[in-house]
């Protein structure tokens, strides 16, 4: 395809995602997490590994989950949540930096991606005020942003994050796509090479799939209406190059038709699904209900603000909506597991993240418990349910006295009080120590100065 096409919309922020996320990234400094001075237990419904208990204890030790059991410790204190209490949410599509701006209403729905990236609304709306940003606050200020409204809503994995972001200092939200767990073994990549634009690097990656270096692969994929002859084009133009493999996680993939999805399915692709905005784009969204049959593993993602969801709850919902309406029905467990264990699989995270099992990485999430099945209260959920969010054991945002009885710390630089849909939340955007770590209302105030209308968090 010609290049005009492929990157109609390239700039500054693209080019950074590519360069930083194909190629092999320096580890960042890692400052430890500020971990509670003492082990304790939560009690409340509990998602685990084998299904959902109505009672349960998760005892937290040193940063992991040290015990996962029906029997109430004793050597630990129990906070009482009266919640559901389940492995932290995992984003697997997103374009974090651009999650700092409020919702874009499309004027009209467009055949595909390229088409709404050169229409002059999203230039004057989302792409200029992008460049805007990025001539006036550092990369990570945005990321931080981004990366706050993420974990107020649960998530404490995102995918898509721009290398320059975090290559040099710790993300607060666990950056999936870059450094994890002491190493970078996935790449991301919006577009397909064309003609030789980026097929050094889409070839780099190929390689390092090969070798078994790199076991994720995220790409943007016919991003279109069905029938959309260049969305059809991009789909050959990735088998031809060889992209369908066990590592690829075909993002969006709206214009594929049903014999298509089986197709990169017998090639071991696996499906990043984010309806939101696929049906805000384009009035329509993948076949997901046809990938699932096909036995393709799915896991959703919010993409971004511009045109997705304002948060991965929210995503949940439309993607349940879509399903019944393509005719296939999700249990609420297995939408439960979009968003966590299967999430951590095409990730080629699930040794780490993804189910609440002892000696893993204590990331959960406690939510406010308003139905009897603890997965359909997942389900129902909002970002205003979120009551508690641990990331390898940090108490990160919760409730202000839960924050307080946990943490033993109540005031610093980076630890604020806030407001969250009418709740005391307390959150720390810090680890241990490290004054160039910026608060939430460093981060704000330096956004709004640059671009007065940033999205809001807590709206």
């Amino acid at each position: 395809m010609a290049g005009t096409v492929i990157n109609a919309a390239a700039g500054p922020f693209d080019e950074a995602y590519t360069r930083g996320i194909t190629e092999e990234l320096p580890e960042p400094t890692r400052r430890s997490r500020a971990l509670p001075p003492a082990p304790f237990a939560l009690h409340g419904a509990v998602i685990t590994p084998d299904g959902a208990w109505s009672s349960g204890y998760v005892t937290v030790s040193g940063g992991l989950v040290d015990r996962v059991s029906k029997q109430k410790p004793t050597d630990v204190e129990v906070l009482e949540t009266d919640g559901v209490i389940l492995p932290g949410l995992l984003d697997l599509h997103g374009h974090p930096e651009f999650n700092v701006f409020a919702a874009w209403e499309p004027p009209k729905l467009y055949d595909n991606r390229y088409a709404w990236r050169r229409s002059k609304p999203y230039q004057e709306l989302v792409r200029d005020p992008q460049n805007t940003l990025l001539t006036r606050v550092p990369p990570k200020t945005q990321t931080r942003y981004a990366e706050v409204r993420a974990l107020v809503g649960g998530v404490t994995g995102i995918q898509g994050a721009s290398g320059a972001s975090s290559a040099s200092s710790e993300p607060l939200v666990r950056n999936i796509d870059q450094w994890a767990f002491g190493a970078h073994r996935a790449r991301s990549m919006i577009d397909l090479p064309s003609g030789s634009f980026g097929l050094p690097s889409f070839e780099a990656v190929m390689k390092r799939i090969a070798a078994g270096d790199v076991n994720a692969f995220y790409l943007h994929l016919s991003e279109g209406r069905r029938g959309d002859a260049v969305s059809a084009r991009e789909f050959q133009h990735f088998l031809d190059l060889g992209g369908a493999t066990p590592a690829t996680n075909i993002i969006h993939g709206t214009a594929l038709t049903a014999d298509d999805l089986h197709t990169v399915a017998g090639l071991g692709c696996r499906l990043v699904w984010s309806p939101q905005s696929n049906l805000r784009l384009y009035g329509e969204t993948t076949l997901a209900g046809e990938a699932l049959a096909a036995g393709m593993p799915v896991a959703l993602g919010a993409d971004w603000l511009p045109s997705g969801s304002t948060s991965l709850l929210g995503e949940m919902k439309v993607a349940r909506r879509e399903l019944a309406r393509q005719g296939h029905p999700v249990a609420a467990a297995d939408l439960v597991a979009m968003v966590t264990s299967v999430a951590a699989r095409l990730a080629g995270l699930d040794e780490h993240l993804g189910s609440l099992a002892e000696g893993r990485p204590a990331d959960l999430v406690v939510l406010e418990r308003h139905h009897s099945d603890p997965y359909e209260n997942v389900c129902l959920a909002d970002p205003s349910w979120v009551d508690l969010v641990c990331i390898g054991g940090d108490v990160t945002y919760a409730r202000a006295d839960w924050f307080a009885a946990l943490s033993g710390a109540a005031t610093g630089p980076t630890i604020e009080d806030l407001t969250a849909w009418g709740k005391p939340m307390r959150l720390d955007t810090g680890y241990q120590g490290g004054a160039d770590v910026p608060s939430l209302t460093a981060v704000r105030t330096a956004l709004t100065a640059a671009y007065p209308a940033v999205g809001p968090i807590f709206a």
